[in-house]
């Protein structure tokens, strides 16, 4: 199995995009891109990212609206501001935030 690069960011830490003026909190990770190759070569070629790197499943915001997004790794940078997000899923996958760790705190795993 080939080494899988370490995510640089955590499920239920706060991050916002490096270009774009939106928050979001990390929901899940994939180790490497693991989308449609559609949708990558969707994005315009001067800021597409590598596939080799984490790629985050977030709950995003910006002024207007809350939606879901993938975003790799190279275009995250951590939020500082500690405050917590809109989004209206974010009780689905977090049970609490954390305002000193400025951070959620994931719910137990759910087995079916």
């Amino acid at each position: 199995m080939p080494n899988l690069p370490a995510a640089k960011f955590a499920i239920g830490q706060l991050v916002k995009h490096r270009l774009f003026p939106f928050r979001r909190v990390i929901f899940d990770v994939d180790p490497i891109f693991n989308n449609t190759e559609e949708w990558w070569q969707s994005i315009p070629e001067e800021v597409r990212p590598r596939k080799d790197q984490p790629f985050y499943h977030l709950l995003a915001e910006n002024d207007e609206t809350e939606y879901v997004a993938y975003v790799s790794e190279q275009n995250l940078l951590v939020d500082e501001t500690g405050e917590p997000v809109r989004h209206p899923q974010v009780r689905e996958y977090f049970e609490s935030f954390d305002p000193r760790r400025k951070s959620y705190r994931p719910r137990g795993r759910r087995s079916h």
